[in-house]
């Protein structure tokens, strides 16, 4: 994961970054993946996938791939993958290939998403702030359960891991880092605090 042309100073949590009114983020369309491969490949560094490849990704879930624009003109892109219980472990233990992922370890439409990985960020000057929306994305029922991980590239990237709650985390799987959703954490227990039945699962609404 890697990010160029734009900084990331202020910290907030991944899930209340604000949603910038100037950048207008969406589900990609057929028609862009070729940009934003070029993009991916221009900005982030080690990538390799190709236009056929992720168009490839792209078929089998349109959700993983976001479009940042600009007035129309495109400042960004996010890519996921959207790991089943298998390619979650897969992860976790260094045994799934991160540039060409293998499609048994991605959830399908009817299975539970257990982890969601941020394959790439790629922006350009003020679309970095494309990141709200983005989280926002994550925030759907298909999604919000899973906790979010990513491998940073470049320095920036790793500034932003450091500025939105994410954490580098033991697994064989090197410099992998986790943030973990604030609904899937445990309460700090207090002396004499009652935890009430449900309250985990409402704060996700």
């Amino acid at each position: 994961m890697g990010m160029e042309r734009g900084s990331f100073a202020a910290r907030h949590e991944f899930d209340a970054l604000p949603l910038s009114p100037d950048i207008d983020v969406h589900c990609a369309q057929f028609s862009e993946i070729a940009a934003l491969a070029d993009m991916a490949h221009r900005l982030v560094p080690g990538v390799r996938i190709g236009e056929q490849e992720l168009a490839r990704y792209f078929t089998f879930d349109p959700q993983c791939l976001l479009t940042f624009t600009r007035n129309g003109v495109l400042v960004g892109g996010m890519a996921f993958l959207f790991l089943n219980e298998r390619g979650h472990d897969a992860l976790l233990l260094d045994e799934i290939c991160l540039t060409e992922p293998d499609i048994r370890h991605l959830a399908s439409g009817n299975e539970e998403v257990s982890a969601t990985y941020i394959w790439a960020i790629a922006a350009t000057g003020r679309g970095i702030a494309g990141l709200g929306k983005a989280a926002a994305h994550l925030r759907q029922p298909r999604l919000r359960s899973a906790d979010c991980f990513a491998q940073p590239s470049t320095a920036a990237g790793r500034d932003i891991m450091k500025a939105t709650g994410f954490e580098p985390i033991a697994s064989f799987q090197p410099d992998l880092w986790c943030y973990e959703r604030p609904w899937n954490r445990l309460p700090m227990r207090k002396p004499g605090a009652m935890i009430e039945a449900g309250s985990l699962a409402d704060a996700r609404h």
